[in-house]
């Protein structure tokens, strides 16, 4: 095992003394440079607090000390440490799960700069037309004025209003809003009265409107400005005015070329089609840059191929260069960084294939690829779940590729999970024993073997494989079943997929076969098949752009039996707010029981006060120095805003006068500063909320306060607040759950937690479907969907599906071997 240099204790370590952030406990630890080193615990216990939050922090901030004040407001700052002293600590890369931004211009491409050299490579050595002139570089990529086709403005596609989708309705007249693309409100009653001063019958079926005056009504360019007398309303004088006409179509693509506002976005593209566009038809560049080919092939080509053939047409230009050419200086270059791609399993990623469509996890292993071939030495990479989104067959190779940065000289500090990966660590720090205000202390720093003697380790029966593994079960029996028909999207194409109803389904397949697309499909089918005041719940907060790009409306397959379905919730790991307005109490519902009970009181009801009284949201009751957030933002000019405690309330949120109002001693105040476990126990008599309560207890979150910021919880427990949400309800029958990859970021004890909790959804009448990798949650399934054989091209079909006993003992699948060891584990 790599260890430290034995001449001096201090050497080649590195050294933190009273790390206080979050619920760290003032924690000493001594960890070794030049090894693998694992840091682990159960979600919530302190663990990124202590790798990100502190060590990572601490090197930033040195660094940032080298930098111009004026320079550092252009560097994404991460929060300052507290802590007492880091010593011995060299410079520090973060590589996090953490989602890339919102442009769909960002693909793997430039992530990991290889459409840089592919540009290079077509501008220098492409074969060009007879006569053309050679292109720059820039000429080859489609965010660039050189090289972006004029018409679509290199995204591929375009937009066209049409009419039955801003006429849904063709039966009502235009006053009775048969156009649903216009903006509601006053802006809509505004075009209305322009029309009918321009002499357009807003009283007329829209359907027996001559077809002439429809289609001005809709697309004309035309902008005219009449005199508006409004039709006098009650209590109300209105004046005349001058209004300007704007067509329906013409106010869609207005809304989608220049609104900030990520919803009225969203609901332009209601009434639009996405189409290739037709200049370009897709492909983005113009013509002159098309023209140019390499290995006979133009660059778009090379876009859309899987980074495995890339490699290998690379490989043909390499051989084929003569010493000197250009080619012959940048195809080995190419090369090298495809082989390490293909090493961390991303081989079937298309270059052109957009960010925003990535899992965190294939995002970070794309980041993980670009910095072997940096060619830094000691330099300490952190990184969040390495494993996380891969198969059990794909770890390997990612453990291969964590060693070579340390053979080259470097350190590697990973937060992780996986118990494969956790054995393999050359050091293993585990933080705990617990969540929140029970961990934050340091319970084991060294190798494996010294786990045995750290008693208070939830980590090491896992580990050294004490712990019991889940009992085998009868699979259920399925109450029915929900087929999607001939699903075409990404790599799955032409496939047909049954889920099981009425019971806990598995989705998996080696990294890239296509769960996570399936799924989302999934997901939008019963959205659009459910009740029109039903929809998919919580409701997507995805990229907008990538909306308009996937066409989603107009390629969803054919379904049979989605008719026994009456609900679809998407149980994920995103953030329950991004503000500390945001909080457990406020997002399961049960803070409105509470404030109810405040305003019964005797002294709420002396003094008037109602409900809204005791809300943080509102004016009234709350602080108005922090608006209720109990936290000021402080922006400062040269270092990251940050959050500090209001001055005024000191964190009660609330003014004096309302926390003089008292419940059994308590203020409002009080109540949210109480942990679930505490507050379980206050409120026992009180049905609603008690019933709240128990259900984050048995999620195992009785540890957190009532009101901890959302911007303080991780993503594991952000899952577990949405999943005791849902055990409130008292009906479920008929819903259909859907969880991509749940077990993400949690501890082994806590997916045991989590595994209750989706059992428990299944008995009480509901259809759970999960993506996962966790070969353990699966052999607890009642029913496996194993898609592959492969990744990319090679995967996308249904390789096997049954119980999984049955998949276990399919000879195509690479999922079999990994899930009958687990199944084999489970027997008594």
């Amino acid at each position: 095992m790599r260890t430290p240099a034995d001449h001096d204790p201090d050497a080649g370590l590195i050294r933190v003394r009273g790390a206080h952030l979050h619920n760290l406990q003032g924690l000493d630890v001594d960890i070794p440079r030049d090894c693998l080193v694992v840091v682990t615990g159960v979600s919530g216990s302190g663990k990124s607090s202590l790798a990100f939050g502190t060590i990572y922090a601490e090197s930033q901030r040195r660094f940032l000390e080298s930098v111009a004040p004026y320079a550092r407001r252009l560097i994404n700052q991460v929060e300052s440490p507290r802590v007492d002293s880091v010593t011995g600590l060299p410079p520090a890369v973060a590589l996090q799960q953490r989602r890339s931004g919102t442009s769909t211009r960002s693909s793997v491409g430039t992530v990991t700069t290889l459409s840089n050299t592919l540009r290079m490579l077509f501008s220098r050595a492409g074969t060009y037309p007879p006569g053309a002139e050679r292109l720059d570089s820039d000429s080859f990529s489609p965010n660039t004025v050189a090289g972006a086709c004029p018409t679509c403005h290199g995204l591929g596609h375009v937009h066209h209003p049409a009419e039955a989708l801003m006429v849904p309705d063709p039966s009502l007249s235009i006053r009775e809003r048969a156009i649903a693309s216009w903006p509601g409100a006053w802006l809509g009653k505004n075009l209305r009265d322009i029309l009918e001063t321009l002499g357009h019958d807003v009283d007329r079926p829209w359907r027996d409107l001559p077809p002439a005056e429809r289609e001005w009504i809709l697309f004309t360019d035309e902008e005219p400005v009449v005199t508006v007398h409004p039709v006098r309303e009650a209590g109300r004088i209105q004046r005349p005015y001058q209004g300007q006409y704007m067509s329906a179509a013409r106010h869609v693509l207005r809304t989608l070329s220049e609104s900030k506002s990520a919803s009225a976005r969203r609901r332009a593209l209601q009434f639009v089609e996405t189409v290739p566009c037709p200049s370009c038809h897709g492909r983005r560049l113009r013509p002159e840059a098309l023209a140019v080919t390499v290995a006979g092939l133009p660059v778009d080509a090379w876009w859309s191929m899987p980074l495995s053939s890339v490699r290998d047409l690379v490989r043909q230009v390499r051989g084929e260069a003569e010493e000197g050419d250009v080619a012959a200086a940048l195809a080995p270059d190419l090369e090298a960084r495809l082989d390490v791609l293909m090493e961390l399993g991303l081989g079937y990623l298309s270059l052109d294939r957009q960010t925003p469509t990535l899992s965190s996890g294939e995002l970070q292993r794309l980041r993980l690829a670009t910095q072997l071939r940096s060619g830094l030495f000691g330099v300490v990479y952190v990184l969040d779940e390495p494993s996380a989104g891969l198969h059990p067959a794909d770890r390997e190779p990612l453990l291969t590729v964590l060693n070579r940065l340390v053979a080259e000289g470097n350190s590697v500090l990973a937060v992780e999970h996986s118990v494969d990966v956790m054995r393999r660590a050359d050091w293993l720090v585990d933080v705990g024993p617990h969540a929140g205000d029970l961990g934050g202390r340091l319970l084991h720093s060294g190798p494996i073997a010294g786990l045995a003697e750290a008693s208070e380790s939830v980590t090491a029966p896992y580990v050294l494989g004490t712990a019991p593994a889940p009992e085998a079960r009868e699979p259920r029996v399925p109450r029915g079943e929900l087929t999607l028909h001939d699903i075409d999207r990404h790599n799955v194409l032409g496939t047909d997929v049954t889920f099981p109803l009425g019971v806990l389904t598995a989705v998996t397949g080696v990294s890239g076969s296509g769960k996570s697309t399936v799924l989302e499909v999934l997901g939008q089918v019963l959205g659009a098949h459910l009740d029109p005041g039903a929809r998919t719940e919580p409701e997507a907060e995805g990229n907008v752009e990538d909306e308009e790009v996937s066409g989603i409306r107009s390629r969803l397959p054919r379904t049979s039996g989605s008719e026994h379905v009456r609900r679809a919730v998407v149980v994920d790991q995103r953030p329950i707010g991004r503000t500390p307005r945001s909080n457990l109490a406020t997002y399961t519902g049960l803070f409105d029981g509470v404030r109810k009970l405040f305003a019964e009181t005797d002294e709420a009801k002396r003094r008037g006060y109602g409900v809204g009284r005791f809300s943080f949201n509102v004016k009234g009751g709350r602080c108005e120095t922090c608006q209720g957030e109990g936290f000021v933002s402080v922006e400062l000019l040269f270092l990251p805003g940050t959050y500090r405690v209001c001055p005024t309330c000191h964190g009660a949120r609330y003014n004096p006068e309302t926390l003089e109002v008292r419940w059994h001693g308590l203020t409002i105040a009080d109540v949210l500063a109480l942990s679930v476990d505490e507050a379980a126990g206050v409120f026992a008599d009180e049905r609603g909320v008690a019933r709240s309560l128990r259900t984050l207890v048995e999620v195992g979150l009785g540890y957190l306060g009532l009101g901890q910021p959302a911007t303080e919880l991780s993503g594991g427990e952000a899952q577990r607040i949405k999943l005791a949400t849902e055990l409130q309800r008292t009906q479920r029958k008929g819903t259909v759950y859907l969880l991509d990859e749940p077990t993400t970021g949690l501890h082994p004890a806590d997916v045991e937690v989590l595994m209750r909790q989706l059992q428990g959804l299944v008995d009480g009448g509901s259809t759970v479907v999960v993506v996962e990798h966790d070969m353990t949650v699966v052999a607890q399934c009642d029913r496996v969907i194993d898609l592959g054989p492969g990744a990319g091209e090679a995967g996308g079909r249904v390789v096997a599906a049954g119980t999984p006993w049955e998949v276990a003992q399919s000879a195509d699948s690479r999922t079999a071997a990994y899930l009958a060891e687990a199944l084999a584990a489970a027997l008594p």
